[in-house]
């Protein structure tokens, strides 16, 4: 049975707590990384179970617990993008990759026969869908219908770290629940306990999420290091010797490197604060007070074009040096 993670301990007692004044669909939203499926997974699991006291976990050992744990309860559904050709008519000549990457209409449409049927224990079915931006235009249609006119004791949990993508009539359908970054020394001590070395700087260049923190491998470590060591030489820095260390990276993990690496420069300009350095090195003071809003948001520009087309860049090594050389451009090459 997964655990609850610390930073979502009183949230998740609160919720259990009013359990019978549950909302017919709550909207979980907040930063990716921060464990939001898995509260919904435990929440799902612990509305189900035949034991769980008031403000508690599932027991772990009942009958509807068992069943979850074979994931095969029958009152819980999961709704997550499929990988086969489901969800082709709405989608007409949509490649496979992007049909990977939405949930498809005969997924919400399945849903009626399920929540047809009589409850098997707890009275309750659940229906939970991650990540709810994945649902596309009929299905996110399908699923709408379903809200206005939601069966009786349904719940449906929507996680989502992108909920600008929804609907605006399914988020107003919907009791939003925000996920807040845990506290930065709580996911910093949680980190160290789970094995993790230099967790101060792996959570900051992950902008505090725990868990993409946890997944991030040394070797992906030394190279944003390394490219944050080059960055900071700004104007002096050599954009092929750069554009190499990214190419090692790939475009989309490099892309993104830069992209936190601007976002700090913005931070600093506008607030003075960073947030995906543990400490902001005097490189990047430095650099922000060396250049301007304007060329940074050219710059960011040109980064989120780079981003879309990462997956398939017509030459990697040539773009990104590109974008390397354009970087330097943003400052006096005194810096």
């Amino acid at each position: 049975m997964m655990k609850l993670y610390p930073w979502h301990q009183a949230l998740f007692s609160r919720l259990m707590a009013s359990r019978q004044r549950m909302p017919h669909a709550l909207l979980l939203q907040g930063r990716a990384g921060i464990g939001k499926l898995d509260f919904a997974t435990l929440l799902a699991q612990s509305l189900l179970c035949e034991q769980s006291a008031p403000g508690q976990l599932a027991c772990g050992s009942c009958q509807s617990c068992g069943w979850f744990a074979q994931a095969n309860h029958p009152d819980f559904r999961l709704l997550q993008p499929e990988e086969g050709d489901s969800g082709a008519e709405e989608e007409g000549a949509a490649s496979k990759t992007a049909k990977k990457t939405q949930i498809a209409v005969d997924q919400v449409r399945e849903l009626a026969e399920f929540l047809g049927l009589s409850s098997h224990r707890s009275g309750l079915h659940i229906v939970l869908l991650h990540p709810a931006e994945a649902l596309n235009q009929a299905s996110a249609n399908a699923l709408l219908k379903m809200l206005e006119e939601p069966p009786p004791s349904v719940l449906f949990l929507l996680v989502s770290h992108q909920p600008q993508r929804l609907l605006p009539t399914i988020r107003s359908r919907c009791s939003k629940l925000d996920m807040p970054l845990p506290p930065r020394q709580e996911a910093e001590a949680w980190l160290t306990a789970q094995g993790v070395g230099n967790a101060a700087m792996r959570l900051a260049s992950t902008g505090g999420a725990p868990l993409l923190a946890l997944q991030l491998d040394d070797e992906a470590a030394r190279r944003q290091a390394e490219l944050q060591r080059l960055l900071g030489q700004g104007g002096r820095m050599d954009p092929f010797a750069a554009g190499a260390l990214c190419v090692r990276a790939g475009v989309a993990e490099a892309v993104d490197m830069l992209q936190k690496w601007v976002y700090d420069l913005f931070s600093q300009q506008l607030t003075g604060r960073n947030r995906y350095q543990a400490e902001p090195s005097n490189s990047l003071l430095q650099l922000a007070a060396s250049t301007d809003t304007a060329r940074l948001l050219d710059f960011q520009r040109k980064l989120d074009e780079a981003r879309r087309l990462a997956q398939h860049p017509l030459n990697a090594e040539l773009q990104l040096e590109g974008l390397m050389l354009q970087y330097t451009q943003l400052f006096p090459a005194k810096t």
